[in-house]
C-alpha cells in the first residue's frame, strides 16, 4: 500500500509546500511508501523530493491519495480516474469576492476552486481540515464524509536557523518594530495594518511597519498600499519586502517588536505560529480561522477601528507585565503545534482510516 500526496504545485517555503513535505517524512516513519506528485513543481527544491504527475501509475485499490485542495485547477476534476481511497486536505480558498477589484485571473482562479470543492464532495471517502473553520466550511457546502481538523504540520527546527546578520544590524535597535508576515494580497487587509500603524506613530514616531511578502500577481493591490502609505505621510517608514530569503524573514521575527493581523480570510495563518516561535506578541483580528490557530492566546480584537487597535498596539509595547503574560500563553499555545504532537494526531487519523 502507498500514500501518495497529490497537488498542481509544490512550492518552495510555502505553508502547503511546507506541509506537504513534513507529511512525506510522517508517512515514511509510519512505514508506508510515500510519494508526492505534483503538475508543477519548484525548482529550488531538491530533484527527488517530488514527481511530475504524468509519472504516476500502477494504483492499487488500497492505495490512499491525499489531496491537497487550496486553489482551482483542473487537476481536481481529474481525480475521480485514480482508481484507489481518497482524502482531501482542505487548506481552504480565498473567497473570489477579495481579487475582484484588482485581479480578473486571481477571480477566476478562487471560483474555479470553489466549484472543485463542490465536485469532491462525493469524490473522497474523508476529510482532514487545517483548522474547524475549515471543516464547517465544509459542512456548510455539503461534505458528508468523516472530517477532522489536523493543524499544519511544522518543522520548527527550521526556524533554529542563523538570522541575517546584516538586516539585524540594520533595523535592531532604536524604532518600534511592527510586522505582519503573509503574501500581499486583498484578504490579508494590509491597508488595514498601515491604518493602525498610522494611528500608531503619531504617539510614538520612532516605529515602523514592515509587510512581510511577495505582491507577484497583486502588483495593483501593491501599488495602492503604496500610494496610501504616501498618502498618510508615513511612507518612508512603511517597509515592504517583497519576497526574501528565509534567513531575512528570521531576522524581522527576531527583531520585532509586535505581529500585527487584520487579515480578513485565513483557513490556517502559519505566521501566527510563528510570531509564537519567536516570542512577538501577537495582536490580530478575529475572523475566519484566527481564533482557532490562536486558542485562546494573543491579543484578540473583536474591532478592527484603527484608533482602538493603536491603542492596543501601544498598551502591549508599554506594558511589561501584560506583554510577558501575552507571550506566556503564546509559549503555552505552541506546544499545541509541536512536531510530533500534530504527527501522532495524523498517525492516529490515518491508522484510522486504512482500519475502516
Amino acid at each position: 500500500m502507498r500514500i501518495i500526496q497529490l497537488l498542481p504545485t509544490l512550492s518552495f517555503g510555502d505553508a502547503i509546500g511546507n506541509d506537504t513535505i513534513a507529511l512525506r517524512g510522517a508517512i515514511a516513519d509510519m512505514g508506508y511508501t510515500s510519494e508526492i506528485y505534483a503538475e508543477n513543481i519548484d525548482k529550488r527544491l531538491p530533484s527527488d523530493i517530488a514527481k511530475g504527475i504524468d509519472k504516476l501509475r500502477g494504483l492499487r485499490p488500497d492505495d490512499i491519495i491525499l489531496y491537497h485542495k487550496s486553489t482551482g485547477t483542473d487537476l481536481t476534476f481529474r481525480l475521480d480516474e485514480y482508481k484507489c481511497r481518497k482524502i482531501m486536505v482542505y487548506h481552504n480558498i480565498t473567497p473570489p469576492e477579495f481579487f475582484r477589484p484588482y485581479s480578473t485571473a486571481a477571480t477566476a482562479l478562487t471560483e474555479y476552486g470553489y466549484k472543485g470543492v463542490d465536485f469532491l464532495k462525493d469524490k473522497v471517502e474523508y476529510c482532514l481540515a487545517d483548522s474547524s473553520y475549515n471543516k464547517n466550511e465544509l459542512i456548510r457546502m455539503g461534505y458528508g464524509c468523516p472530517i477532522d481538523v489536523r493543524p499544519i504540520l511544522i518543522k520548527f527546527e527550521d526556524y533554529r536557523q542563523a538570522p541575517d546578520k546584516a538586516l539585524m544590524k540594520k533595523y535592531s535597535g532604536g524604532k518600534k518594530n511592527l510586522i505582519f508576515v503573509g503574501r500581499i494580497a486583498p484578504n490579508k487587509k494590509q491597508e488595514n495594518v498601515i491604518r493602525a500603524f498610522y494611528q500608531y506613530h503619531r504617539m510614538e514616531p520612532e516605529s515602523r511597519l514592515i509587510l512581510v511578502g511577495s505582491w507577484t500577481g497583486m502588483e495593483n493591490y501593491h501599488q495602492r498600499l503604496v500610494k496610501y502609505a504616501a498618502a498618510l505621510g508615513i511612507a518612508d517608514d512603511v517597509i515592504f519586502t517583497g519576497h526574501i530569503k528565509f534567513s531575512e524573514i528570521l531576522a524581522w521575527y527576531t527583531i520585532a517588536d509586535a505581529f500585527v493581523c487584520m487579515s480578513e480570510h485565513e483557513g490556517f495563518c502559519v505566521p501566527l505560529v510563528e510570531a509564537m516561535f519567536f516570542d512577538v506578541p501577537i495582536i490580530a483580528y478575529d475572523t475566519s480561522a484566527i481564533s482557532d490557530t490562536l486558542g485562546g492566546s494573543g491579543v484578540l480584537l473583536d474591532d478592527n477601528d484603527p484608533v482602538f487597535v493603536s491603542r492596543v498596539i501601544d498598551r502591549v509595547l508599554k506594558d511589561s507585565t501584560l506583554k510577558e503574560q501575552i507571550i506566556s500563553g503564546q509559549r503555552r499555545r505552541l506546544e499545541d503545534f509541536s512536531y510530533e504532537r500534530i504527527k501522532a494526531v495524523f498517525e492516529k487519523q490515518i491508522k484510522g482510516f486504512i482500519e475502516k
